[in-house]
């Protein structure tokens, strides 16, 4: 599925929670997994583990129903975008 980034979340922080999860869930990162390069793994306020890129919290779209979907590209004004390397 399609990775997005938040215009809100930066510097290894997360500023989507609760209800905004629901619409946009985290890419979870797992105790085992190991961050390299511009990945990183970050701490949510919740304890929970994520994934992001260049610093930046990374996501998936509730609406994008098959990989390759982008429907969440440019959602809320701009706010939410298609993580490029």
């Amino acid at each position: 599925m399609s990775l997005y980034t938040f215009r809100q979340g930066f510097g290894g922080k997360s500023a989507c929670n609760s209800p905004c999860a629901t619409n946009w869930p985290l890419l979870k990162a797992e105790a085992s997994d190991q961050a390299s390069d511009n990945y990183t793994i970050i701490t949510r306020d919740d304890g929970g583990k994520q994934w992001a890129y260049k610093g930046k919290p990374l996501y998936t779209f509730a609406k994008d129903q098959k990989a390759g979907d982008i429907t969440g590209d440019g959602f809320l004004n701009g706010a939410w975008h298609l993580a490029q390397p």
